[in-house]
């Protein structure tokens, strides 16, 4: 296995550059996720890896490699797509090994690579039935399974989960961990949803408009972003935003009908900031009226209160127990100091 290495990588579609000098490290071993908003480069720059897409300027390097001239079938990656471009007349097992048939290799040695790709993927049961009588999550296994028997360096998936209800995700996203721990493979996956990337990283790739706002973690991600853009992209409901004002040595926080007093270094008097609050780090006070509850959400041990400020400005505030809020409600927020974040309105960066 090998890691993988991003030097100054740029993509241009003829005049129009859409991965700006991407640098990054990913060790041997990790599992790294790419995230961030539609067309923000992140698939572009999974295939660039792969070689689908050709490098324009930088270095990509596996290993000890510099396999950005390369040819996909040289780079010693297998990639897992969003959809499974299984062969429907052929059998599971068949199609795990076609690869490697096509390559020449043995008849044995294919037998014995299937064999423990399906054992891998608790695919055993299946091997002789056709791609139509399988689940959909089945039939992403079997992707999966036909990278395994390839014995790749690094595994690339470009969104491989989308396609699947709500279940079969939960189920795929524990196999992928499971197949990740088992192997020990350096793995780069390519997703949308913030809760896969939670959930599977040991590295997450923030990406907006083809640069990289942020790498790490994905709980320092989580507590510790670097702007306002990562801030609120991490998190499941994102963290609420709202507009404040340094005045006499603390932030004016209209919508909050208060002044907050985080502990960060305040810039300038009268510089205009925004204050973050996740939903989970605040309670509603009943007794209060700067928000009105315009809907609610019950999702069993938790809900989610939707709230409106006089100003206008929406927050999201999650609310755990028996006492909930009903729609109508007017309320206030109380919450720690320590959970306030504060960013600078014209960059975005955090004030730290």
């Amino acid at each position: 296995m090998s890691g993988v290495t991003l030097n100054e990588v740029i993509k241009r579609y003829g005049d129009v550059q859409v991965i700006h000098g991407v640098d990054l490290e990913i060790e041997d071993g990790e599992f790294c996720v790419f995230v961030g908003p539609s067309g923000c480069g992140k698939s572009t720059l999974l295939r660039m890896v792969a070689g689908l897409e050709e490098t324009t300027g930088g270095q990509i390097n596996i290993g000890a490699r510099d396999v950005t001239r390369l040819d996909p079938s040289e780079r010693g990656v297998a990639m897992v797509f969003q959809t499974y471009a299984l062969y429907p007349h052929m059998t599971v097992g068949e199609n795990m090994g076609f690869g490697l048939k096509m390559n020449g290799h043995p008849a044995a040695e294919i037998k014995e690579k299937v064999s423990e790709a399906s054992r891998i993927l608790k695919l055993d049961p299946y091997l002789d039935r056709k791609p139509a009588a399988l689940s959909g999550g089945q039939r992403q296994r079997v992707a999966i399974g036909r990278a395994i028997v390839r014995g790749p360096e690094v595994f690339l998936f470009d969104e491989p989960l989308s396609n699947l209800d709500a279940e079969l995700r939960v189920e795929m996203r524990v196999e992928i961990a499971r197949l990740h721990k088992e192997i020990g493979a350096t793995m780069i996956y390519v997703t949308h949803d913030q809760v896969e990337a939670m959930t599977l990283a040991d590295k997450i790739v923030v990406l907006r408009l083809g640069v990289i706002e942020q790498v790490g973690a994905p709980l320092d991600l989580y507590r510790d972003p670097d702007n306002k853009f990562v801030a609120g992209f991490i998190g499941s409901p994102a963290m609420n935003f709202m507009k404040g004002t340094v005045k006499g040595g603390v932030i004016e926080v209209p919508a909050l009908e208060m002044t907050v007093n985080p502990d960060i270094t305040l810039p300038s008097e009268g510089t205009d900031v925004i204050v973050g609050l996740r939903p989970e780090h605040a309670a509603i006070d009943s007794s209060g009226d700067a928000f009105t509850v315009e809907l609610t959400e019950a999702l069993g041990g938790v809900s989610y209160a939707y709230l409106t400020a006089k100003t206008g400005e929406k927050l999201i505030i999650e609310e755990r127990g028996d006492t909930r809020s009903s729609i109508g409600d007017t309320v206030s927020l109380s919450f720690e100091m320590r959970r306030i974040y504060a960013f600078n309105a014209e960059t975005e960066a955090r004030i730290r």
